[in-house]
């Protein structure tokens, strides 16, 4: 059994995956791939968490907790960078974790993964919502009240969980399942979707900060760091920093950790790389040129937003619109309002696009149901079953959920991710130093022990609450994996049937060349 949970995945047949009816198609080039890494990356971040983290956890000091993410984000990005040239295949993480941990930790990466993308999802769903609502505020509509958010929420000012008085959020649901019709149709039409709208937010993104500037007000930088530099706990008990009534921590690292997963489109890339066109150098340059990119523009945008409004006055739904409000500009709340719309749309889109990929990996090794989630349309080449069960699911934690909560329990997921895919890679420099690298991080393994390190740092600037919401989900995952996927694992039935090794001959020759040995 032991071997089993630490059977490895050899490169040559991960390769071989991509051959076959069952593979996804190539048709995304650096452009598009780029398009997708910002499309995810650009929207929720800055249009709506920017608010809840100057406001409750950073102050202006939130544009420090952006640089401290966007370093961590670099060091991730570039291992993740290293693997998808060598992998070129759909899964992420946990096709890296594969290769190099075996198969427990494979599984554990990806139920990880599942709890990442879904919960992102609900997240950025419930970001559009408030949006939306802004929006048709203004000209004088308004969507049922008990139908505009959670029905509950978490109150940092009394530490506990209070009623809003309200039973769904009904925007959260329509905009979810619009998105799961369009991704069923196609990576095509998905593709080209989200680059339109990548197009007008970053118009919108580039309006904010040239138009905000006039109206920026150096004495809101004063204090600029009102809950101080740090904001680190351990399992739940603050070790550096403040913490508010509910013993969460406070700080500008309590922001960046907050903040991070803002950051994870790049990771949405990789998620795509069987469906690059040249992988090997495609997909290195739209995870990290899409990383650069959002990197300056959430820092800007940042300064600006808490330079126009003092950051205990920033609307924690709707940030960056009712800035321009209060420095009296309501139709550049009109406009801004339309743009994160169409923003948070396409990080929706993205977030919702990779989900099923990486189930798709899943299924594919027997780890989940092939029926359900390895199922690929004949028609549209889309992972559609799982598509639209994931649209159901982030429906549901979209309109039932708030976004503090949501927010939070993404970021543990995220960074455990990011940290066991720069462990992937030290491994993968050990066990196999001569495979082909078209792409490899600079600097040895400084890079890979630094993404760690930062990684977990973050993790630690979460509440204590994720910890035990993460402890409880990979529970949860050891009981299907012990129940039902140990024991359809393809893997094992190879092991079972003959060594893997004497299958190779049969699973050499990957569609891009031979892998080098």
């Amino acid at each position: 059994m032991t071997r089993q949970l630490l059977a490895t995945k050899p490169l040559a047949m991960l390769l071989a995956e991509m051959k076959g009816e069952n593979r996804l198609r190539r048709i995304l080039g650096p452009i598009q791939l780029s398009s997708l890494g910002i499309g995810a990356i650009i929207g929720t971040g800055i249009f709506v968490l920017t608010g809840k983290a100057a406001h409750d956890n950073a102050g202006p000091a939130l544009i420090l907790s952006f640089v401290v993410s966007g370093i961590a984000c670099v060091f991730a990005a570039l291992c993740y960078a290293e693997f998808a040239s060598m992998v070129p295949v759909a899964g992420s993480a946990y096709t890296y974790a594969y290769a190099t941990m075996g198969e427990l930790f494979a599984w554990i990466i990806g139920w990880d993964l599942v709890l990442e993308y879904t919960v992102v999802s609900a997240t950025v769903a419930h970001g559009w919502s408030h949006y939306f609502q802004d929006f048709i505020g203004i000209f004088g509509y308004h969507v049922p009240h008990g139908m505009t958010r959670a029905p509950f929420d978490y109150d940092p000012g009394v530490g506990r969980i209070i009623s809003t008085g309200t039973t769904l959020d009904l925007p959260a649901i329509m905009i979810t399942l619009v998105i799961t019709a369009i991704l069923v149709k196609g990576i095509r039409e998905s593709a080209s979707f989200n680059a339109t709208m990548v197009g007008i937010k970053l118009v919108i993104v580039f309006f904010v900060i040239i138009v905000g500037a006039f109206y920026v007000n150096p004495a809101n930088w004063h204090p600029f760091a009102p809950f101080g530099f740090t904001g680190v706990s351990f399992f739940g008990k603050t070790v550096l920093g403040q913490s508010d009534a509910g013993g969460q921590p406070l700080g500008m690292l309590a922001g960046a950790a907050i903040i991070f997963f803002a950051y994870i489109g790049f990771d949405s890339v990789s998620t795509h790389a069987e469906e690059a066109r040249h992988p090997h150098r495609d997909v290195p340059i739209g995870i990290i040129s899409s990383l650069l990119v959002c990197t300056v523009l959430y820092i800007a945008v940042s300064a600006i937003l808490t330079g126009m409004v003092p950051y205990d006055k920033i609307d924690i739904d709707a940030p960056v619109s009712n800035a321009f409000k209060q420095v009296g500009l309501p139709w550049a709340q009109l406009l801004v309002s339309l743009g994160a719309l169409t923003g948070i749309t396409s990080v929706l889109l993205v977030m919702m696009l990779s989900q099923p990929r990486v189930l798709l990996a899943i299924a594919r090794d027997g780890l989940l149901p092939p029926s359900v989630f390895g199922a690929v349309h004949p028609r549209f080449r889309t992972p559609w079953k799982s598509t639209i069960l994931t649209g159901i699911v982030v429906a549901i934690l979209g309109a039932f959920l708030p976004l503090r909560i949501l927010a939070e329990l993404t970021n543990i997921g995220t960074l455990l991710a990011f940290v066991i895919v720069c462990i992937s890679v030290l491994i993968m420099r050990y066990t196999n130093p001569n495979a082909e690298r078209p792409f490899k991080a600079p600097f040895g393994i400084v890079v890979p022990i630094l993404g760690i390190a930062f990684c977990l740092l973050l993790m630690f600037s979460l509440p204590g609450q994720n910890w035990l919401r993460l402890f409880v989900w990979l529970l949860i995952g050891f009981v299907i994996y012990f129940g039902y996927g140990r024991h359809h694992s393809v893997l094992a039935e190879l092991r079972a049937s003959e060594s893997v090794t004497e299958r190779m001959p049969a699973l050499a020759d990957p569609p891009d060349g031979p892998v080098a040995r």
